[in-house]
């Protein structure tokens, strides 16, 4: 099983990933298997090169990420709270979001997913 200190470094390193534009690092975290539902309840991105695909236009936003609150690690997951600000059509919008990450025994992210809505966007 993944150890508290692997889901944590995995959550910072994501972060760092949104602050440098690099959808490489994000990959990086992720097992080749690895399946993205952001938002939870849209088509599911499987793989590296859907991973990749999704973060770069994620990416292409501006979007930085805030943590927002301790990262909580329980069995193989690490769920944890953040607020992104993006650029979309000229606009400045701000989202709260939950994530959720499940880990492999080698630390990699098996599944992630994003929790939020309307309701949690402001600035559209």
């Amino acid at each position: 099983m993944a150890t508290v200190e692997q889901m944590t470094a995995a959550v910072h390193g994501y972060v760092e990933a949104f602050e440098k534009g690099d959808a490489d690092l994000a990959v990086a975290l992720f097992a080749q298997d690895a399946i993205v539902e952001d938002p939870v309840g849209t088509p599911l991105k499987r793989g590296h090169d859907e991973i990749r695909a999704f973060y770069a236009a994620s990416m292409a936003t501006g979007a930085k990420l805030k943590l927002e609150g301790p990262i909580r690690c329980a069995t193989d997951y690490a769920a944890f709270a953040f607020r992104v600000q993006l650029t979309l059509e000229g606009k400045l919008i701000t989202v709260d979001v939950i994530d959720t990450f499940r880990f492999n025994n080698e630390g990699k992210v098996i599944e992630m997913r994003a929790f939020f809505g309307p309701s949690n966007m402001t600035g559209m």
